[in-house]
Protein backbone atom coordinates (compact mmCIF):
# COMPACT_ATOMS: atom_id res chain seq x y z
CA UNK A 1 0.00 0.00 0.00
CA UNK A 2 2.28 2.33 1.18
CA UNK A 3 4.27 1.64 -2.53
CA UNK A 4 1.33 2.64 -4.19
CA UNK A 5 0.87 5.79 -2.40
CA UNK A 6 4.12 6.87 -3.08
CA UNK A 7 3.73 5.93 -7.04
CA UNK A 8 0.51 8.29 -6.49
CA UNK A 9 1.94 10.88 -5.01
CA UNK A 10 5.23 11.27 -7.12
CA UNK A 11 3.42 11.55 -10.15
CA UNK A 12 4.17 14.51 -12.45
CA UNK A 13 0.65 16.18 -12.14
CA UNK A 14 0.71 15.54 -7.74
CA UNK A 15 3.89 17.64 -7.62
CA UNK A 16 2.61 19.99 -10.52
CA UNK A 17 -0.57 20.71 -8.71
CA UNK A 18 1.20 21.17 -4.97
CA UNK A 19 3.62 23.72 -6.66
CA UNK A 20 0.64 25.44 -8.32
CA UNK A 21 -1.57 25.40 -4.38
CA UNK A 22 1.98 27.20 -2.85
CA UNK A 23 2.51 29.99 -5.90
CA UNK A 24 -1.55 30.34 -5.89
CA UNK A 25 -1.65 31.21 -1.97
CA UNK A 26 1.47 33.84 -2.29
CA UNK A 27 -0.03 35.50 -5.22
CA UNK A 28 -3.41 35.63 -3.26
CA UNK A 29 -1.60 37.27 -0.87
CA UNK A 30 0.10 39.66 -3.05
CA UNK A 31 -3.20 40.72 -4.77
CA UNK A 32 -4.85 41.00 -0.78
CA UNK A 33 -2.43 43.26 -0.05
CA UNK A 34 -2.61 45.62 -2.99
CA UNK A 35 -6.11 45.48 -2.47
CA UNK A 36 -6.11 46.23 1.10
CA UNK A 37 -3.38 48.71 0.81
CA UNK A 38 -3.66 50.81 -2.71
CA UNK A 39 -7.09 49.92 -4.29
CA UNK A 40 -9.35 50.59 -1.36
CA UNK A 41 -7.51 53.47 0.18
CA UNK A 42 -7.62 54.69 -3.09
CA UNK A 43 -11.44 54.26 -3.58
CA UNK A 44 -11.67 55.76 0.10
CA UNK A 45 -10.46 58.86 -1.13
CA UNK A 46 -12.41 59.08 -4.17
CA UNK A 47 -15.92 58.42 -2.19
CA UNK A 48 -14.62 61.10 0.16
CA UNK A 49 -12.19 59.78 2.27
CA UNK A 50 -14.44 56.96 3.72
CA UNK A 51 -12.46 53.81 5.11
CA UNK A 52 -14.85 51.35 3.67
CA UNK A 53 -13.80 48.63 6.83
CA UNK A 54 -15.27 50.80 9.32
CA UNK A 55 -18.13 52.85 7.43
CA UNK A 56 -19.81 49.91 6.57
CA UNK A 57 -20.30 47.53 10.03
CA UNK A 58 -24.05 47.11 10.84
CA UNK A 59 -24.29 46.05 14.68
CA UNK A 60 -26.81 43.30 15.49
CA UNK A 61 -26.44 42.91 19.24
CA UNK A 62 -22.99 41.78 19.73
CA UNK A 63 -22.48 40.55 16.48
CA UNK A 64 -20.87 42.77 13.65
CA UNK A 65 -21.74 42.29 9.87
CA UNK A 66 -18.55 43.72 8.40
CA UNK A 67 -19.96 44.37 4.55
CA UNK A 68 -16.77 46.82 3.76
CA UNK A 69 -14.16 43.85 4.47
CA UNK A 70 -16.32 41.29 2.46
CA UNK A 71 -16.64 43.96 -0.27
CA UNK A 72 -12.70 44.03 -0.07
CA UNK A 73 -13.02 39.98 -0.42
CA UNK A 74 -15.27 40.71 -3.18
CA UNK A 75 -12.39 42.75 -4.89
CA UNK A 76 -9.63 40.15 -4.02
CA UNK A 77 -11.56 37.83 -5.75
CA UNK A 78 -12.02 39.71 -8.83
CA UNK A 79 -8.29 40.28 -9.28
CA UNK A 80 -7.00 37.02 -8.75
CA UNK A 81 -9.54 35.44 -11.30
CA UNK A 82 -8.80 38.28 -14.02
CA UNK A 83 -5.27 37.47 -12.89
CA UNK A 84 -5.54 34.24 -13.46
CA UNK A 85 -7.57 34.33 -16.89
CA UNK A 86 -4.93 37.09 -18.33
CA UNK A 87 -2.05 34.32 -17.64
CA UNK A 88 -3.56 31.49 -18.97
CA UNK A 89 -4.92 33.14 -22.08
CA UNK A 90 -1.10 33.98 -22.53
CA UNK A 91 -0.05 30.40 -22.05
CA UNK A 92 -3.14 29.45 -24.62
CA UNK A 93 -1.80 32.29 -27.05
CA UNK A 94 1.80 30.78 -26.70
CA UNK A 95 1.09 27.34 -26.72
CA UNK A 96 -1.17 27.57 -30.42
CA UNK A 97 2.30 29.52 -31.97
CA UNK A 98 4.18 26.42 -31.07
CA UNK A 99 1.44 24.09 -32.38
CA UNK A 100 0.96 26.23 -35.74
CA UNK A 101 4.85 25.88 -35.84
CA UNK A 102 4.73 22.34 -35.57
CA UNK A 103 2.36 21.77 -37.85
CA UNK A 104 3.96 24.00 -40.44
CA UNK A 105 6.48 21.62 -40.95
CA UNK A 106 6.38 20.08 -44.23
CA UNK A 107 6.37 16.26 -44.82
CA UNK A 108 9.32 14.55 -45.02
CA UNK A 109 10.20 13.70 -48.47
CA UNK A 110 10.27 9.97 -49.32
CA UNK A 111 13.14 9.03 -51.84
CA UNK A 112 12.17 7.44 -55.15
CA UNK A 113 14.37 4.74 -54.82
CA UNK A 114 13.01 3.95 -51.02
CA UNK A 115 9.73 3.59 -52.28
CA UNK A 116 10.60 1.19 -54.34
CA UNK A 117 12.50 -0.77 -52.27
CA UNK A 118 9.78 -0.95 -49.73
CA UNK A 119 7.17 -1.98 -52.49
CA UNK A 120 9.59 -4.73 -54.03
CA UNK A 121 9.77 -5.49 -50.07
CA UNK A 122 5.96 -5.88 -49.55
CA UNK A 123 5.68 -7.77 -52.55
CA UNK A 124 8.56 -10.38 -52.44
CA UNK A 125 6.46 -10.41 -48.35
CA UNK A 126 3.14 -11.35 -50.35
CA UNK A 127 5.08 -14.06 -52.69
CA UNK A 128 6.28 -15.59 -49.48
CA UNK A 129 3.46 -16.19 -47.82
CA UNK A 130 1.23 -17.22 -50.77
Amino acid sequence: MWKEFKAFAMKGNIIDLAVAVVIGAAFGKIVTSLVDNIIMPLVGIILGGIDLKQRFVIALGEAQISLGIFLQSIIDFLLIAFSIFMALRLINKLNRKKIEKEEAKPAPVVDTKEQLLKEIRDLLKEKDSI
